[in-house]
């Protein structure tokens, strides 16, 4: 089973700025700072991890599962709202960024002991994508704690188009599927999309 069209040229977009910075990005294998924390991921993303999980051996499987289930009890202990609305769309900025921050020690439930990704072939968009320091017009910043130092060359219009072009079917994608799905929200938390049935209503 092959990753979604999306997530395969969201992957290649990647390589092309990793390739057009000469290679000067942190994310190699290895780096497993962005594995480490609560963020949050979309309903497609979850779509896509749903059908990773699938394809694991069943121990394997499990596994992430059982621990993703153990991180939504600590959730919804921590935010009992979580237990009727896994959806976090409406939640203020500030409230997500300091629930967040009460669990930036929590590893990815996919994320392996020798600090291989475990579903990597299904990961979310946002994995595929980030180590790219964002760039304003003005200025480049960093896209992690991590990336102390950004790449002196920027990337061309070329290569940022395409990143907005790619967002743009993201976006019509995921609203696709909310419409289908008769889902309440595009946004959860981690965790959520490695359950199963925890995306939809």
């Amino acid at each position: 089973m092959c990753p979604a069209p999306l997530f395969e040229k969201t992957a290649r977009w990647f390589h092309r700025a990793n390739a057009a910075l000469l290679g000067n990005l942190p994310c190699t294998q290895g780096c497993t700072h962005c594995c480490i924390g609560l963020f949050s991921v979309t309903i497609l993303d979850r779509q896509e991890i749903q059908r990773g999980l699938r394809t694991l051996p069943d121990e394997q499987r499990k596994r992430i599962e059982r621990t993703a289930a153990e991180q939504i009890t600590v959730l919804i202990a921590a935010a009992p709202p979580l237990n009727t609305n896994r959806f976090i769309d409406q939640w203020p900025e500030d409230k997500s960024e300091q629930f967040i921050g009460q669990f930036d020690t929590w590893p990815c439930p996919a994320l392996e002991q020798d600090g291989r990704c475990g579903l990597y072939e299904f990961r979310p968009l946002v994995c595929r994508s980030m180590g790219v320091p964002p760039d304003d017009g003005d200025s480049v910043s960093g896209a992690c704690a991590v990336q102390t130092a950004v790449p002196l060359i920027r990337l061309s219009k070329t290569i940022r188009e395409e990143e907005n072009h790619l967002a743009g079917i993201e976006a019509e994608a995921i609203e696709a599927l909310r419409h289908h799905a008769g889902a309440e929200g595009e946004e959860l938390f981690l965790p959520y999309a490695f359950v199963p049935d925890s995306g939809a209503r």
